[in-house]
């Protein structure tokens, strides 16, 4: 079984509930670290212009060039249910090494202000899971946007779209998340 995300971009605001969310149920402290982000994509010029936001975490990924990447096995993927963990204690830190952010084509890894700051990153809230709990970031979505589980059954339910405006899929590492177009027809952006 792999878990994954499932993003509606038709029905996000924009208002941030779900990186909130994340950073206050996973104690993240103040500064640079997120695990779930809200970035907003705008291009055209008036009248035809468009903007659409992307909330993306870790995706879990099938292929995961972080973990590929690490010189010392810090990441590894659970082999039960697919989510990414990280080992801190054996994190050579940001300082001395960062080879996991500069290989997650979406720069997932995330690093505190501190000296040599250890990886971080969306752990699926697999204290939530084990309890048959959403993440944080999905219960807390005020306009349903999200929506998290096996990514069979998100498949089975939102179908199997991956490519949207302000997402690019990676075939190399793929994702394990499927998203909704905001617009019917994509705009070249």
């Amino acid at each position: 079984m792999q878990m994954a995300f499932y993003f509606d971009q038709s029905r996000c605001i924009g208002c941030y509930a779900c990186s909130i969310a994340c950073k206050d149920w996973n104690n993240i402290a103040a500064g640079p670290a997120q695990w779930r982000r809200v970035t907003a994509r705008e291009w055209g010029a008036y009248p035809d212009v468009f903007l659409v936001y992307v909330s993306l975490s870790c995706s879990h990924c099938a292929n995961p060039s972080c973990a590929e990447a690490c010189p010392v096995s810090a990441i590894s993927k659970n082999e039960k249910n697919g989510v990414m963990a990280v080992n801190q204690e054996e994190c050579l830190g940001y300082d001395a090494c960062g080879a996991c952010k500069k290989a997650c084509p979406y720069a997932v890894p995330q690093f505190g202000e501190e000296d040599n700051a250890k990886m971080q990153m969306c752990t699926f809230c697999s204290d939530r899971l084990k309890k048959n709990k959403k993440p944080a970031c999905v219960d807390a979505c005020p306009v349903r946007a999200l929506d998290a589980g096996p990514l069979e059954e998100l498949q089975a339910k939102y179908g199997k779209v991956t490519k949207v405006p302000g997402f690019t899929y990676s075939e190399e590492t793929m994702p394990s998340i499927i998203i909704k177009p905001r617009y019917k027809q994509n705009p070249n952006p």
